[in-house]
C-alpha cells in the first residue's frame, strides 16, 4: 500500500511555497473532471476545445478555483502546447493529493 502510495505521489511536488503538477491533459471533454493517474501525470479531462488557447485558460481557472488561489497564481510552467504540462500553483495550502478524490 505504502508503494502505490509513494508512486501516486510522483505527479506532484512542493518547491518552496508552490505546488508543481504533472498533468496530463484531455481537452474537449464531455465535462471537466479528474480521470486519475496516467503516465506519471493527473489525467485531467476538460471540457474545452484546445483551441486559440481556451483550453489552457480553462485549466488554469479550473486549478485556481479548486486550490482557492487567483488565477494568476496558477501557470503553465512547461507545456503550453502540450497535453503533458508542468503547472505551478502558489499560495495554496490543500494538498493537490487530494484532486483524486475530486
Amino acid at each position: 500500500m505504502a508503494d502505490q502510495a509513494s508512486a501516486a505521489a510522483g505527479w506532484y511536488r512542493q518547491e518552496g511555497a508552490a505546488w508543481l503538477l504533472t498533468i496530463y491533459l484531455q481537452p474537449g471533454a464531455r465535462k471537466t473532471e479528474v480521470a486519475g493517474l496516467h503516465d506519471g501525470a493527473l489525467k485531467l479531462r476538460l471540457a474545452a476545445p484546445p483551441v486559440e488557447g481556451k483550453a489552457n485558460a480553462a485549466l488554469i481557472a479550473w486549478l485556481a478555483d479548486w486550490f482557492g488561489v487567483p488565477k494568476n497564481r496558477v501557470q503553465i510552467r512547461n507545456g503550453t502546447l502540450s497535453r503533458h504540462k508542468l503547472i505551478e500553483v502558489h499560495g495554496s495550502q490543500k494538498s493537490p493529493a487530494d484532486l483524486l478524490d475530486a
